[in-house]
């Protein structure tokens, strides 16, 4: 398969988008470790194989260092690190404190620079990759998430900077998901009608599953991506419809008038003129219901 013999470390890897990146990499033939603070509730696994799990807390620069020491001494390389683990929980700016957007960030940016500086030197020897898993909040407004937001938006910098200074031995580029279906989607969307209803205003009908997010993590890591990086791929089925289009008059009032349109040529062209002298409604031709 297209990573077969290759090493990969999958932060927050346990559940969520994480696992599906895990199981796409397990499938493509990788040896998958997955690392959180907490074990997951079953193995993740795809394709008759397991990932290994580490526990670890990425915002510890030495738990960091000794996890790809322990992944170096058990399996001698490493070729790719996706930086996936992050979170925030709903909360606007004057409700949090700055002690609480702070831990945000660390979360979300501190710690997959802490891991990728961990990782470099077996990256180099390997010419690896390091995949982010950056989000569309960082591309837009996001009330209630600024300060994920905003480390979503560093994260894109802060790879496209590591593209720059670690080239040509590591690669370095970003996914960009939009809305995914998670354990956890039934907190933001509501029951399947919520989730439906989400998905009905992402112009593919529909908000992602996670193995896609893998999908896409796994052609950066591949050799099919060799001349990719400092890249961020949008895996967003389209992105959002933008809100005014929905609120605007114009295009409502464009097509009523073309519905109006459309009916006056069918009636024209159904309309057929009677002779000159004959009386009105002296039919004048058949229709396909008076043949025969």
């Amino acid at each position: 398969m297209e990573l077969d013999g290759r090493v990969a470390v999958v932060t927050g890897g346990t559940r969520g988008v994480g696992a599906g990146i895990a199981r796409a990499f397990l499938a493509a033939g990788a040896d998958v470790v997955v690392c959180a603070r907490r074990p997951p509730d079953a193995p993740v696994g795809s394709a008759g194989r397991t990932a290994r799990f580490l526990p670890v807390d990425l915002r510890d620069p030495a738990a960091a260092e000794d996890l790809f020491a322990r992944v170096a001494h058990r399996h001698g390389r490493l070729d790719v690190l996706v930086n996936n683990a992050g979170g925030t929980p709903h909360r606007l700016l004057r409700d949090g404190g700055p002690a609480r957007h702070a831990r945000v960030l660390e979360l979300n940016l501190t710690a997959p620079l802490t891991a990728s500086l961990a990782a470099h030197d077996l990256l180099h020897a390997s010419r690896g990759c390091v995949v982010m898993v950056g989000s569309v909040s960082g591309t837009r407004p996001s009330p209630g998430t600024a300060a994920y937001a905003a480390a979503k938006a560093g994260l894109e910098s802060l790879a496209r900077t590591m593209a720059v200074e670690w080239a040509p031995e590591v690669r370095v580029n970003t996914i960009v998901p939009g809305m995914v279906r998670t354990e956890l989607s039934h907190l933001h969307y509501g029951d399947e009608h919520g989730v439906a209803a989400v998905g009905r205003t992402v112009p593919l009908g529909r908000i992602a599953e996670p193995d896609e997010i893998g999908d896409a993590a796994v052609f950066l890591a591949s050799g099919r991506a060799a001349y990719i990086s400092g890249a961020s791929l949008l895996v967003h089925g389209g992105g959002e419809r933008p809100a005014y289009l929905g609120a605007a008059a114009a295009d409502r009032d464009a097509a009523a008038a073309d519905r109006g349109a459309a009916a006056d040529r069918d009636a024209t062209a159904g309309a057929v003129e009677a002779p000159p002298g004959a009386p009105a409604g002296t039919p004048t031709g058949t229709t396909d219901h008076e043949e025969g």
